[in-house]
């Protein structure tokens, strides 16, 4: 019989993105309905490994680890990260010898199928996104935000970029080799889906319904307090002033985040399916959403 615990453990990342969307149930500027949240702040490769052993009440997740979690999860329709034609990046040193040859699309593909690429972690949606793009390909598992200090030090010749890096690369002495989210735009005419939140199948319906409308009051709650929002997010906001990180939050918290919308759950399921048609996903994943 399930027991309603004193707190909900609520998993997210430390981003700018991720603290703007639950500012209000942090600084208890909504109802939370006498609910209580403990914040648990994990990478996204942490909180997928966290979700495959059911760890958590409530937890920002892939989408790609959705498909070996949805035994034990229910997403819910709010709070997605999705690009819009933009998306995880490959970045690669300026200059690179090794990459010189990339000026068609096949091109780039065999020039980086022979690098060695810091990934930040085989369960996030980036990973399975470059093998859509790739196929297979040599790689290292390297935390997200030392991506940049592999391929500076030569620990890997590219890097695959999430979070805050997709918009301080320039500045950090990268170039662009393909924007992943756009390469799937331009493929499926659909968005990226990277992120999402989930919630555990054994909380009783009516709850789960409570801690929904919570979440869901908290990103409208943002996005009509942008200023004090933004602002609460910056402790958050590595190597980004204030004018770039907002650009970020808007960049992952937009209309696909309020609800997925029938053309979200549709990125979703083409998402996952071209992985499994490709042999990247080994089970059959049935896509459940809180409604």
């Amino acid at each position: 019989m399930w027991r309603a615990p004193d707190v909900f453990t609520l998993g997210h990342s430390p981003d700018p993105d991720d603290a703007f969307m639950f500012y209000a149930i942090a600084k208890n500027k909504i109802d939370l309905r006498g609910y209580r949240f403990e914040h648990r702040l994990e990478d996204i490769q942490t909180l997928n490994e966290r979700a495959m052993r059911g760890e958590l009440h409530i937890s920002a997740i892939s989408i790609h680890a959705y498909a070996y979690v949805a035994d034990k999860y229910a997403l819910l329709p709010c709070g997605a990260s999705m690009g819009d034609g933009y998306g995880p990046i490959v970045i690669g040193q300026t200059r690179n010898p090794k990459l010189e040859i990339r000026t068609k699309d096949e091109e780039i593909r065999n020039s980086l199928r022979e690098q060695l690429i810091a990934v930040p972690g085989t369960m996030t949606s980036a990973f399975l996104a470059l093998k859509l793009y790739l196929g297979d390909f040599k790689h290292i598992v390297v935390p997200f935000d030392q991506i940049f200090d592999a391929v500076s030090s030569g620990k890997a010749d590219v890097g695959l970029i999430i979070h805050e890096g997709q918009l301080t690369y320039a500045k950090s002495g990268f170039e662009k080799i393909v924007d992943l989210g756009e390469w799937w735009k331009q493929e499926t005419s659909l968005p990226l889906p990277l992120g999402g939140n989930v919630i555990r199948k054994d909380i009783p319906p009516p709850i789960q319904h409570d801690l929904l409308a919570i979440m869901r009051e908290s990103i409208d709650f943002g996005l009509a307090h942008r200023a004090e929002a933004v602002a609460h997010s910056m402790p958050y906001a590595r190597d980004m002033n204030e004018q770039l990180a907002d650009k970020f939050i808007g960049m992952y918290v937009n209309d696909f985040t309020r609800d997925y919308g029938e053309k979200g759950r549709a990125a979703i399921r083409r998402f996952l399916g071209d992985a499994r048609s490709a042999g990247y996903i080994d089970r059959t994943a049935e896509i459940e959403f809180v409604e």
